[in-house]
């Protein structure tokens, strides 16, 4: 049963490589095979041209197809699979098509596994793990607040607060994108990032205030991670890490971001995203880092009775960038658990299983720098690292 990898881009690397280096059945696909080459050449031996005909014409019943593709790409490669009786794995969110597949997936008898790269990912692991830990103690009517929490940022900060490490244009494009996340026992719509930042303040070993802001719609994960309809939920939120300062710096892209509207917006996005990414790209061995907070707090009668959070930071080094290592390495790893048979037929973000997330957890931890979950709760420090 072979394992087809489609696309060697810079988030793709370290998990393929994870693969190809334990030995599995790879077949690495691409559109310029030379890049591939380039990339994992001293591992794969089974290096082809990408077009979608083509993998078509290779993928057969017992399969995987990784979709290292944009994200556009992955419903036809998941149908593809569908139909050939292949499972698939891809990082990316469930869209409608996706979730569309589910029925179609159960009959076929195979999974298609999404949901696990970074965000999303491991974030839903660490969510997941929280929420089955409070359930020991929780009860009906305790208010509960939930905060995830993740972005990619220099390791070494600029004035601009920020380095592209790949075509900016996507976010620039998210700048433009309404928020819907629920904050004090309300419901908050934000038509725009700048309109939410906050502060907030990480508890790292040393300690880090960052800028924070909702994104997408948090609301629709609260069924997603479990959170029971007694609970009171005060906070939900999903969103965006910045540095300390990145409002300061970005005032005027937002000033004109606001203004572009229609064709002749999106010409002049293009434009601001060629500009960025020759003056803000990571340049060739420059360390990046990757900062993720997850906490979940209930109180009861006025007074905490649960309060804790995941913290995960991880800078680049020469096994990787830190966002493609924690973006492919869970995919890998997603492939592995599919081969064992970890997933049920039918459509699927990150697992929830508590055996598989403490075990997914650990193998994250040792790709992190510094990776602990920890008690707010008084005198409390670092439960695990």
């Amino acid at each position: 049963m072979t394992i087809h990898w489609v696309g060697t881009g810079l988030s793709a690397i370290p998990g393929l490589r994870r693969l190809l280096a334990g030995g599995a059945p790879v077949t690495v696909w691409n559109r310029t095979v030379e890049k591939a080459r380039d990339a994992v050449g001293d591992l794969a031996t089974d290096i082809r041209a990408y077009s979608f005909e083509a993998l078509a014409g290779a993928v057969q019943k017992g399969d995987t197809v990784v979709s290292m593709l944009p994200a556009d790409q992955h419903v036809p490669l998941a149908t593809l699979c569908v139909e050939r009786g292949a499972n698939f794995v891809s990082s990316s969110y469930i869209s409608d098509g996706m979730a569309a597949l589910d029925d179609p997936a159960r009959q076929a008898g195979v999974a298609l596994v999404n949901e696990v790269g970074l965000d999303p990912g491991i974030d839903h692991l660490m969510a997941h793990e929280l929420v089955a830990d409070y359930r020991q103690i929780a009860q009906k009517g305790d208010t509960v607040s939930f905060t995830s929490y993740c972005g990619g940022i220099p390791k070494h900060p600029n004035p601009f607060r920020y380095k592209f490490s790949w075509s900016p244009l996507g976010v620039l494009r998210a700048l433009r994108s309404p928020s819907r996340s629920i904050r004090g026992g309300e419901e908050r719509v934000a038509d725009r990032p700048w309109h939410a930042i906050d502060p907030y303040d990480a508890p790292l070993p040393t300690p880090e205030r960052f800028e924070v802001y909702p994104n997408r719609d948090s609301t629709q994960f609260v069924s997603q991670y479990g959170f029971d309809p007694d609970w009171t939920l005060r906070d939900f939120v999903r969103g965006t890490i910045r540095l300390k300062g990145w409002s300061d710096a970005w005032a005027d892209v937002f000033a004109e971001v606001e203004t572009l509207t229609g064709p002749e917006g999106e010409v002049r996005l293009a434009e601001m995203a060629d500009d960025f990414w020759n003056n803000h790209a990571y340049d060739e061995g420059e360390p990046d880092r990757v900062v993720l907070f997850v906490r979940l707090r209930a109180e009861r009668g006025g007074a905490a009775v649960f309060d804790k959070e995941w913290v995960l930071d991880a800078q680049g080094s020469a096994e990787g960038t830190a966002m493609a290592r924690l973006v492919s390495i869970p995919v890998a790893m997603a492939v592995e658990a599919v081969g064992r048979g970890e997933f049920a037929p039918g459509v699927h973000a990150a697992p929830e299983d508590p055996e598989l997330v403490g075990k997914w957890l650990v193998e994250v931890g040792g790709i992190a720098d510094h990776m602990a979950k920890v008690n707010h709760a008084e005198g409390a420090g670092p439960i695990t690292a």
